[in-house]
């Protein structure tokens, strides 16, 4: 189990503002965006960079960036998104994972949508050189209130997994998605994401928990915990389970 955030007396945590900006802020880091609002930009984003540099007794660093673009065409909602997670330390990298993904919506009668979706990903200690995902399927917005906010996903995909040292896979996949969202207060929001693919060989869950607060009209803070977790890793990965704790400044416009 790899946790990316270190503690020392002697560290100090350096959390930069985002790059871009303009979408709800609690932006969906898996799953498909919520549909849109009426007042909704045509073209918005969200980026995301935090760094602890910790020196002393302990020397490690730790860098999380993160980027999603949203654009809208009609019906259409279209979703870019990419992540880089880099740690070290005493010079050792413990921890280095990439992540690139498209995403479509398409918006039917009612509070049904259809998705699909493309991710290619990559971490250096899972036991994968890198695995490329594509899933398609139906989405419905349960609950679609002032306050809360919940939507179910599933479909089928495939999933091919380039192996360290080891023989190629490709799987066929059942997956499954929830997206939960609740504004606590006018400045506090809490979200909660669940996902599931199904293999023959294995299981990944993924689990992503969010508070984000408002600071004033432009700045918020958002405390967040991931887990991606694998039944039945390759041979070579040096856990089942990545846990990621950060803590992000966001700046919007």
């Amino acid at each position: 189990m790899r946790h990316p955030f270190h503690r020392s007396r002697l560290g100090r945590l350096v959390v930069a503002a985002s790059l871009l900006a303009g979408g709800p802020l609690q932006a969906s880091p898996f799953y498909a965006p919520p549909p849109p609002d009426e007042d909704t930009a045509t073209l918005s984003g969200e980026a995301e960079l935090g760094y602890t540099r910790l020196s002393g007794n302990t020397d490690s660093r730790t860098l999380i960036a993160k980027g999603q673009l949203t654009w809208l065409t009609g019906d259409w909602t279209h979703t870019l998104r990419s992540e880089v997670r880099s740690v070290a330390r005493d010079g050792d990298t413990s921890a280095e994972q990439y992540l690139i993904s498209g995403r479509e919506r398409y918006e039917l009668e009612g509070p049904h949508y259809l998705f699909g979706f493309a991710r290619w990903e990559k971490d250096r200690f899972s036991g994968y050189a890198w695995q490329a995902t594509g899933i398609g399927g139906y989405g419905r917005d349960l609950l679609e209130g002032e306050r809360h906010r919940l939507s179910l996903e599933g479909g089928p995909g495939y999933r091919h997994d380039r192996i360290d040292n080891g023989p190629d896979a490709s799987l066929g996949v059942a997956y499954a998605a929830l997206d939960w969202e609740l504004e606590a207060s006018e400045t506090t929001t809490l979200g909660q994401e669940l996902s599931l693919e199904a293999t023959d060989d294995n299981t990944t869950s993924r689990s992503h928990s969010s508070l984000t607060a408002k600071l004033n009209s432009r700045l918020s803070l958002r405390l967040s915990h991931e887990m991606r977790h694998n039944s039945r890793p390759p041979e070579r990965a040096e856990s089942r389970t990545d846990h990621t704790t950060s803590a992000s400044l966001l700046y919007s416009w």
